[in-house]
C-alpha cells in the first residue's frame, strides 16, 4: 500500500459512523485551568493519571473513539503500569494523532487579529512524530469576530483570514509528505455578541480560503480531515438561533465551500455545553443529505463531566469512567442523527 492509500485509509478511519476524535491535546497551561476548577494539582503524575484513566474507559473507546489528539507530553508518556499512551490508544483500535502547532501570537499590522505558530522545524517534528506513532496531526487558526458595535477596525479582515489559512495549507502539505494525515482546524471563535449571520458569513470567507490554499499547496483532499466551528452566535448575543437554524446554515456554509473529496468534518465543540454540542451534531446528521462524515473532534464537551466526576481522587475512577462513557456513547449517537434528550438523561448500565 502506497503512504497515499495508508493515509485515505487512516483518514476514512477517523469518521466512521459511531465514533469520533478525542481532543485530549490541552497544554501543560491549559489543562492546569482544567484542574484548577477541581482544585487539583497541575503535575505530572495527574496529567499522566487522568489520561491513563480516559484510554482505558475500553465501552468509550472501543466503541465511540476513532482518534486521539494528544500533546507533546503525552505521546512520550508511559503509565503508571509501565505502558506507553500510545500503545494504550491502539489498544482500542483508535489511532494515535498529535497537536503540532505551537499557539498564536499576534499578528503584525493586524491589531486584534492573530496567526499560529509551529511551522519552522515542522518537518523534522512531523518525522519524529511518524516514528513515535502518530498518523494524523492537528493545527489550530484562530479568527476572531469584533464586536457588533466596532466601526473601524474590524475583524477578521481579508489579510488575517489569508494569513491564517495560508498557514494551515503549508502544514497540511507537510504533513502529508510525512504520510501524517492533516486536521485543519479554522475557528472562528464563538466568544462576543455577533450575530449568528455574521458567524455565517465569516465562517464562508473562512472555508473559501482554506480550500484555495490547500488546493494551491498540492494538499490532498482525500486524505485530509476539516475541523471547523458550527455556525453559532456569539455566546453575549441576545438573539440565540434554534438548534435547527444553527444545524441548517452550518451545512449551507459546508455545501457552499467544501469539496465532496474530503472524506469527513469533525466538529469542534468550541466552547458549548455538553449536550448542546451533541444536540447540534446529531441535527445536522438527521438533516442529511451531504457527501461527508460529520462527527466530533471534542475535547471539554467529552471530557468535562468526567473531570467532575474525577476531582483528582482514584477513589472516583469508577465514577469518571462512566460519565465519560455517557457521553462518548451520546456523541457517538449523535454522529449517526440517533440520539435523543430523553436518552442522554438515561444513566448508563
Amino acid at each position: 500500500m502506497s503512504k497515499m492509500d495508508e493515509m485515505v485509509a487512516v483518514a476514512n478511519a477517523m469518521v466512521v459512523p459511531g465514533k469520533g476524535i478525542l481532543a485530549a491535546d490541552e497544554s501543560t497551561g491549559t489543562i492546569g485551568k482544567r484542574f484548577a476548577s477541581i482544585d487539583t494539582e497541575n503535575a505530572e503524575d495527574n496529567r499522566r493519571d487522568w489520561r491513563d484513566m480516559l484510554f482505558r474507559t475500553r465501552p468509550a473507546m472501543d466503541d465511540h473513539i476513532s482518534g486521539v489528539i494528544l500533546f507533546d507530553e503525552t505521546i512520550r508518556q508511559k503509565a503508571s503500569d509501565g505502558t506507553s499512551m500510545v500503545d494504550l490508544i491502539k489498544a482500542t483500535g483508535a489511532i494515535p494523532g498529535i497537536k503540532v502547532d505551537k499557539g498564536i501570537t499576534p499578528l503584525a499590522g493586524r491589531p486584534g487579529e492573530t496567526i499560529t505558530q509551529g511551522l519552522d522545524g515542522l518537518r523534522e517534528r512531523l518525522a519524529e512524530y511518524y516514528a513515535l506513532g502518530a498518523r494524523f496531526a492537528k493545527w489550530r487558526a484562530v479568527i476572531e469576530i469584533s464586536h457588533p458595535d466596532v466601526a473601524v477596525g474590524r475583524t477578521p479582515t481579508e489579510g488575517g483570514i489569508k494569513a491564517n489559512m495560508h498557514a494551515l495549507g503549508r502544514y497540511a502539505a507537510l504533513c502529508q509528505e510525512a504520510g501524517i494525515v492533516p486536521i485543519v482546524e479554522p475557528e472562528v471563535l464563538m466568544g462576543g455578541a455577533h450575530s449568528v449571520e455574521r458567524c455565517h458569513e465569516v465562517t464562508e470567507r473562512c472555508l473559501n480560503s482554506l480550500f484555495t490554499e490547500l488546493y494551491e499547496q498540492g494538499v490532498a483532499l482525500e486524505a485530509t480531515i476539516l475541523k471547523p466551528n458550527m455556525v453559532v452566535a456569539g455566546k453575549e448575543c441576545a438573539d440565540q438561533p434554534s438548534r435547527e437554524d444553527i444545524a441548517a446554515r452550518t451545512i449551507k456554509v459546508l455545501k457552499d465551500t467544501v469539496p465532496a473529496a474530503v472524506p469527513g468534518i469533525a466538529f469542534l465543540s468550541g466552547g458549548q455545553a455538553n449536550e448542546e454540542a451533541t444536540r447540534n451534531l446529531d441535527m445536522m446528521n438527521k438533516i442529511g443529505g451531504f457527501p461527508w462524515k460529520l462527527t466530533y473532534s471534542y475535547g471539554r464537551a467529552l471530557q468535562q463531566s468526567a473531570l467532575f466526576a474525577w476531582q483528582g481522587k482514584a477513589a472516583n475512577y469508577d465514577a469518571a469512567q462512566a460519565a465519560f462513557a455517557h457521553r462518548a456513547r451520546m456523541n457517538g449517537l449523535a454522529s449517526k442523527g440517533e440520539w435523543s434528550p430523553e436518552v442522554d438523561a438515561e444513566v448508563d448500565a
